[in-house]
């Protein structure tokens, strides 16, 4: 199973932020649509950063509440790991596990091209579990 699979059922959409936006409207969006991450992009949808739920955890753990004055550039992870739609769900999930992490931007031809979360990993996995099931009962019942 790929990347491409699983955002043909989910989706393409992803909510970005640019950097020079202050934090605490970038909280304010984490919030309001119940998400873990904000790919960060300038206009063009070309990845430049990404932020978590924890890079705004740690901030506010060393600076406090002052921080939310900031803009994502400075508290934002800018490498950011990516993935295409080529890659397998076995694939993904090593690179979060490595990368200890849950959300992995897809990108095509160099542009933002959808999003996937651990969530959504973990949910092909266990389609794909339940449907190894259902055709090993139904192959044992026809043999």
């Amino acid at each position: 199973m790929t990347v491409k699979a699983i955002l043909e059922k989910k989706g393409h959409d992803v909510f970005t932020i640019g950097p020079n936006v202050q934090l605490s409207e970038a909280v304010r969006i984490l919030a309001e649509h119940r998400i873990g991450a904000l790919v960060v992009t300038n206009g063009d949808r070309k990845i430049v950063g990404i932020l978590s739920e924890r890079d705004v955890v740690r901030i506010i753990g060393r600076e406090g509440g002052a921080a939310l004055e900031k803009a994502v550039r400075d508290v934002m992870t800018p490498k950011v790991k990516i993935c295409n739609e080529n890659h397998t769900v076995n694939q993904v999930m090593e690179i979060m596990t490595v990368g200890r992490f849950r959300h992995l931007p897809v990108e095509r031809d160099g542009y933002l091209y959808g999003i996937v979360s651990i969530g959504d990993v973990v949910k092909r996995r266990i389609e794909d579990a339940e449907r190894e099931a259902d055709e090993i009962k139904a192959y044992i019942a026809t043999a």
